[in-house]
């Protein structure tokens, strides 16, 4: 009988989750009607409800995961927001724009630079941006500059840093668990495999790093400063001496924030809701009591413009392979363009890169397929946003034209292999290895006992022949002599406006101006800018049920404090160590990437792989 009832209660559970199934696939397709014809504007204001990351191409997020996790990172797509506030700025619907910036989670400054040239055109036409956050970081600091008012609770703050902040190295933790990090580089400032070999930074490193955040600093605050020129005197004082600035308020951040002009009004949520209220009118049944019209339901209603220009987005890091969006996968994007050059209705390709770089080989197999653009006679322009070094800069050497803009990281022309052996841990457990060798590579790399000096010597020719081909084709794409290239090589990251200066991109120019370039040199008309994205359509299943984890009525919900909003979230520390952890586990792949980007690069939603090692490490402490 026991038996029975086990297979009984089996069945009885095959059956309830077939029933889930079924109604989820119901309701799926419920959604993707109603997706397709999406439901009428009304006045109101438009609430641009930041909750997540502003990112070039969202990540394809795991539906299942996500439901099972709960909420889920959310990903908004910059053009997407640029085409949502430049059609709002022309919208006699829309009344105001209302920025919620306290579950804003951040975006690379050339991203943010661009939404905040958006918010400027929705300012121009006389509507009135709104923003309120409990906290102001950075990031959510140089998007509140461009609104008309900035809001902040009584117990806020702002709470601006400047760049900066700490690497991991590992050396130490490898060195007692017996673990050899053999190295294999080129380029006196390529810093990426130091987190394996020191336990600090290089002096080489530490000045690139300095330059670098030196120069992103003077760049955001000339953006603040354009925006909210009443902010510039308050806003260097507080950079250079927060503490005093608090203290001259009785030690209120949110009254020093209004003394030094870095905020118009403090006052609670409640307070700005009535505000939105008097802007767009009252609505006693919508959360916040005020016309609201919801961001996504806005995106819904635009109208898409297909046209012959094809944009290509190479955004994460440059992996080989296949993967889904917001994944660099050298096959999924070489595929996407040769598939788009099939069509025979492009004339002009746009290479959009937010990237630090990779596997060489993959970032080898995307470039062919650019030039194979080029060969079919299609201008090419690559367009880079917020990081397009090293790999990332590999890609865009086959342009006619590279533009970036002066807060673009780029450059990192260098190359490095990483490659772990445990002999030192077999010793500390007292295991010997050992065996017979035919030829000086038999058995190489030897992972237990150390890599042979022959092999050592041909992974670093391999290291030494990628960075001859990196300085060959760089030299070839900005016509300069090879001695040049590599004086300004080295692994050396830098900013956008150095990069120009030094001949490494051609002009400045955020995406639109990219466009515009692709479509002059294609001798396009003024009414031919129409484009074609060269990438997987976003699934409607999968957008339902990621809709399920991501209730949009949770964006009113607050931080506990401006601290909780301000601090760095302890879960993207641990993925990021294990991020490392991963990468010097993957063996001696020849490596395009750049270290000091990851500073300035946005945290990427857990993925299903991240979740089972964040599970692993939780249970080994307890």
């Amino acid at each position: 009988m026991r038996f029975v009832a086990a297979i009984w209660k089996l069945l009885v559970g095959i059956k309830d989750a077939m029933v889930l199934i079924l109604m989820l696939m119901f309701f799926g397709l419920i959604y993707s009607v109603l997706s397709s014809r999406p439901a009428p504007i009304e006045d109101g204001v438009l609430a641009l409800d930041l909750d997540g990351v502003i990112v070039e191409q969202p990540r394809e997020i795991d539906p299942l995961a996500a439901l099972a996790a709960g909420r889920a990172t959310r990903e908004h797509r910059l053009s997407e927001i640029i085409a949502v506030l430049r059609e709002a700025r022309d919208d006699d619907r829309v009344k105001a724009v209302a920025l919620d910036l306290d579950r804003f989670l951040g975006g690379g400054q050339t991203t943010l630079a661009s939404v905040g040239d958006a918010l400027d055109e929705v300012r121009k036409s006389g509507k009135i941006v709104a923003v309120y956050a409990t906290g102001y970081s950075n990031d959510a600091y140089q998007l509140a500059a461009h609104g008309s008012e900035i809001w902040v609770p009584e117990l806020g703050a702002v709470a601006v840093a400047g760049p900066g902040g700490s690497n991991l190295y590992y050396k130490g933790l490898l060195d007692k668990l017996g673990v050899t990090a053999n190295t294999y580089r080129v380029g006196q400032f390529k810093s990426a495999i130091e987190p394996y070999i020191r336990n600090d930074m290089s002096p080489e490193a530490r000045e690139n790093a300095q330059a670098l955040g030196d120069a992103l600093l003077e760049t955001w605050k000339d953006d603040v400063r354009r925006a909210r020129p009443q902010a510039g005197p308050g806003i260097e004082r507080f950079l250079g001496d927060p503490v005093a600035a608090a203290a001259a308020s009785g030690g209120s951040m949110s009254k020093a924030a209004l003394a030094l002009k870095l905020v118009d009004r403090v006052g609670e949520r409640g307070d700005f809701h009535a505000r939105l209220a008097e802007l767009g009118g009252k609505d006693e049944d919508s959360a916040g009591g005020y016309k609201k019209i919801a961001l996504r339901a806005y995106e819904r209603s635009l109208d898409k413009n297909v046209g012959p220009i094809g944009v290509v987005t190479i955004a994460g890091e440059i992996v080989d392979g296949r993967g889904g969006p917001g994944s660099a996968a050298a096959e999924t994007v070489a595929k996407a363009i040769e598939d788009g050059l099939e069509l025979g209705t492009l004339k002009a390709l746009v290479v959009r890169i937010d990237s630090p770089g990779g596997s060489a080989l993959a970032a080898e197999r995307m470039r062919h397929a650019i030039l194979a653009a080029k060969k079919k006679g299609l201008p090419v322009v690559a367009s880079m946003g917020d990081v397009a070094a090293s790999g990332g800069y590999w890609v865009a050497t086959p342009a006619d034209y590279i533009m970036a803009e002066p807060s673009t990281i780029t450059g990192s022309i260098g190359v490095f292999g990483v490659l772990p052996s445990f002999q030192g841990t077999l010793q500390k457990l007292g295991i010997g290895a050992d065996g017979i060798r035919t030829t000086p590579l038999s058995g190489e790399p030897d992972l237990l006992n150390g890599p042979s000096p022959a092999a050592s010597a041909l992974i670093q020719a391999s290291v030494e022949q990628i960075y001859a081909k990196f300085l060959t084709i760089t030299a070839a794409s900005r016509k300069k002599p090879i001695d040049e290239i590599n004086r300004i090589a080295q692994g050396r990251v830098w900013d956008g406006g150095t990069a120009r200066q030094l001949g490494l991109v051609d002009g400045f120019g955020d995406m639109d101006e990219a466009i515009a370039k692709a479509a002059e040199l294609a001798k396009l008309g003024k009414d031919e800018r129409g484009l074609t994205y060269l990438e997987k359509k976003p699934d409607a299943w999968a957008g339902f049920l990621a809709g399920l984890a991501n209730d949009e009525d949770e964006s009113d919900a607050a931080p506990a404090d401006a601290l909780a909003a301000l601090g760095p979230a302890p879960q993207a520390l641990v993925l990021r160590v294990l991020a490392d952890v991963e990468r010097i586990l993957a063996g001696p792949t020849m490596q395009l990437r750049c270290l000091e980007c990851g500073a300035y690069e946005t945290a990427p939603p857990p993925t299903k792989a991240d979740s089972r090692w964040r599970s692993i490490l939780l249970g080994w402490l307890g």
